[in-house]
């Protein structure tokens, strides 16, 4: 049972009393500074041995991806080079849950004729997956046969070296796009929106550089939010366990969470100057600090922030704080990323 099952498992009273856990009473003792402390004292144990595990989740850099679909381009024919992109798609990306993701998607959905998707699948772990043969793609051995590989004419292919024959890299390309045109694209479209996105809390900068190959034209928008905020309203919230990769790789403690926040918060300072990124705070957004009228001209959308803002969606929080040992291994396990972010242990 993970951590965030164990806090929230039913008392002997809840057991035999019907409804007893949803009551007033329930919530109300639950969220007392007493059962805070009783809940903090049972999660200690397993949250410091989830500590000593040293589970990672390995994905590729930036420049390997960037390398391989180099290495891509240079056996695209230039004459097969040019392509109609005019679809440009806004990816709402976070630094992990609870980051303000979803209020910063409610916020941009207020332009009728956009639709973002949230998290479509991710546990699947698909883009990531993607990056990660693309980043491992070909062997310079293969590669340079597919640059010198013959015409596609019937008459010469019998007489030539065709144990690699591959279709163009543009082909290649082609299809990978039309797997969102198709998923996510068109079902937007047939429901009457010009635009489409998606909003997800669990790719990085290297999932990013493969989806601007996919479509040049995307905005990306990139929400975050102080570590020790978003585990404390993760935690709160009284969720089962939520996974970055179903069923292999969990996030049940402060450092899965950590290592899963550190992980992505560090991969945006990887990607190159001219990226087409925007970074936001959720606690800019909540302070009414952001410029929406600069975000909106960026999108290429009309924004009506206080529609949004004006309706309160989602809340968890329940502790003013963490505890001490939270704090602890959030600021080890996030160390750089937080650096990164400018956050303050």
């Amino acid at each position: 049972m993970s951590s965030l099952e164990s806090q929230y498992q039913t008392n002997s009273v809840a057991a035999v009393v019907p409804g007893y856990k949803r009551s007033r009473l329930w919530i109300r003792a639950r969220n007392s500074s007493l059962g805070q402390w009783v809940r903090s004292c049972r999660r200690c144990p397993h949250e410091l041995l989830a500590l000593l595990r040293s589970e990672h989740v390995s994905v590729p850099r930036v420049q390997d991806v960037t390398r391989s679909i180099s290495a891509l381009q240079s056996a695209m024919p230039e004459s097969e080079a040019a392509e109609d992109e005019a679809d440009a798609p806004i990816f709402l990306l976070s630094t992990g849950w609870r980051s303000g993701s979803t209020l910063l998607q409610r916020i941009l959905v207020t332009d009728p004729s956009l639709l973002l998707w949230g998290e479509p699948l991710g546990e699947m772990a698909l883009l990531s997956r993607l990056t990660e043969m693309v980043s491992h793609f070909i062997s310079d051995r293969n590669l340079t046969e597919w640059r010198i590989q013959p015409t596609l004419n019937s008459s010469s292919l019998s007489k030539a070296w065709i144990a690699n024959l591959y279709p163009s890299s543009r082909d290649f390309r082609s299809a990978l796009r039309s797997v969102f045109d198709r998923w996510l694209g068109m079902p937007a479209r047939d429901h009457g929106f010009a635009r489409w996105g998606l909003k997800e809390v669990r790719i990085g900068a290297s999932e990013a550089t493969l989806l601007h190959w996919l479509y040049p034209q995307a905005r990306f928008v990139v929400i975050s939010r102080h570590p020790y905020d978003c585990y404390r309203s993760l935690v709160d919230s009284g969720w089962p366990q939520v996974y970055d990769r179903y069923p292999e790789v969990s996030v049940d403690s402060a450092a899965a969470f950590a290592r899963h926040w550190n992980r992505i918060a560090v991969s945006w300072s990887q990607l190159p100057a001219q990226f087409p990124i925007v970074k936001i705070r959720y606690e800019d957004i909540v302070a009414r600090k952001v410029d929406f009228r600069e975000l909106e001209s960026w999108l290429g959308i009309t924004i009506q922030e206080n529609s949004a803002l004006s309706v309160s969606v989602g809340g968890t929080a329940t502790r003013a704080a963490l505890s001490w040992y939270e704090r602890l291994i959030i600021a080890h396990e996030a160390a750089a990323g937080m650096l990164a972010s400018d956050y303050k242990k």
